[in-house]
């Protein structure tokens, strides 16, 4: 048991995707002997979600191997795992927690891993049958059992990581897809127009039509989508839709009880909010990030698998200062990629290369005042390590050593 933590403590964690089960799994591994209550509306027990958009959805991957731990293991560590059950409110003043299940929660500490949920399109026709969103693994299993059997006309709504990566197994499975997006090129607020434009020329390559500069105006059916009516006018005949144009952090939990909430639950770099008895990870925490000396709000994967035992540790009393260099990764056709750092337009002025661009194996680096701030490599592995340590190194480094492939990562630094 922890320093300081007696076994009559009891700490609640609200929502019971990766965060929130890292964090009871940390919590059990860093000796804490009290109670753990985690809740989840969803009655799956805890899963990872980039499945979701990958194996899963291209049947190449168990809905089991997504999970983060096997049926027994809550038991097993006597975590009382609450599926189907949804937080209502926070009594700050009398540390409880209200349950749509009925009876209070009292908590000495409380995690808010709420996550996020997707951004819902306000259009006419918007409520037609065949239109999907990618959340919940309910949703990927619809969203599956409408595009397995190919031949289908598919529409994308949104050219960003869910919509492109929905794109790519629309097209495996052997349907016609078109994608529309409203900026010039995919990705462009995550990557920017250079390394965006290379993931419209894979599309292309596979047969994704790409409708660029243009939003979806609204939808025509009869109870079932038929069509997607473009900004631009244009009508795109449609038996499946999916819509992937972001998400919202889910902030109402935290906002209701007084917490400081602006694009997420504002938090401190030991993942602490306003309140000293609450935390909160995942996709719904504005942190504070060391490294870049200003508050992010990180969706990926990685910062909900490190984020949640950070915040773990941070419950327990320990020194924890979350400075973790933003990861992601994807896998769309014949393209396997991870990115560290943050591409998005405005962090950077230049773009640069290493390796065989055309060929898709190279490294791309983005550079502000000639200091790595983000890169990705493209089918080229076992550099991520080094592509971190260029990040955090805030070193000037200059475009031609970057780009020479005879120098190798590891020493320029």
């Amino acid at each position: 048991m922890s320093q300081g933590t007696p076994s009559r403590e009891t700490f609640v964690i609200v929502g019971a995707g990766l965060a929130g089960a890292k964090a009871a799994e940390t919590l059990r591994m860093e000796g804490f002997g009290g109670r753990i209550v985690l809740v989840g509306e969803e009655v799956e027990r805890p899963y990872e979600r980039p499945p979701l958009s990958k194996g899963y959805l291209l049947g190449k991957q168990a809905a089991e191997q997504a999970h983060v731990h096997e049926a027994e293991w809550y038991d097993r560590h006597d975590v009382e795992f609450r599926p189907g059950v949804r937080a209502v409110s926070i009594d700050r003043p009398g540390n409880r927690v209200a349950l749509s299940s009925g009876e209070p929660v009292r908590y000495d500490r409380l995690l808010l891993a709420t996550g996020a949920s997707p951004r819902r399109l306000q259009v006419p026709g918007a409520d037609l049958q065949g239109i999907h969103y990618l959340r919940s693994m309910a949703d990927a299993t619809a969203l599956r059992e409408a595009l397995a059997p190919g031949g289908r006309r598919v529409v994308v709504a949104g050219a960003g990581w869910i919509g492109l990566e929905t794109a790519a197994a629309a097209r495996a499975y052997g349907n016609e897809v078109t994608v529309i997006e409203p900026e010039a090129t995919p990705l462009h607020s995550a990557l920017g127009p250079e390394v965006g434009g290379l993931f419209a020329d894979l599309h292309r390559a596979h047969g994704v039509n790409l409708r660029l500069d243009q939003g979806v105006a609204g939808f025509w059916g009869a109870g079932e989508v038929s069509a997607v009516v473009t900004s631009g006018g244009q009508e795109i005949p449609a038996d499946v839709v999916i819509v992937g144009i972001g998400v919202r952090p889910r902030t109402e939990l935290a906002e209701a009880a007084g917490l400081e909430v602006s694009d997420g639950v504002l938090v401190d770099q030991s993942m602490r909010t306003s309140d000293p008895a609450i935390f909160a990870a995942g996709d719904v925490a504005g942190m504070y990030h060391p490294l870049l000396g200003r508050r992010i709000r990180v969706e990926h994967w990685a910062n909900a698998l490190n984020g949640g035992p950070a915040a773990a540790r941070a419950m327990l009393g320990q020194a924890v200062s979350y400075e973790r260099v933003p990861y992601f990764f994807t896998d769309q056709f014949d393209l396997g990629m991870e990115l560290s750092g943050i591409a998005a337009p405005g962090e950077y002025d230049q773009v640069v290369f290493r390796g065989d661009v055309p060929g898709r194996e190279f490294i791309a680096f983005w550079l502000a005042e000639d200091r790595v701030v983000a890169g990705m490599n493209v089918n080229v592995w076992d550099v991520t390590d080094q592509i971190q340590a260029l990040v955090r190194s805030d070193e000037q480094i200059g475009a031609e050593r970057l780009t020479d492939p005879g120098v190798p990562l590891h020493e320029l630094i």
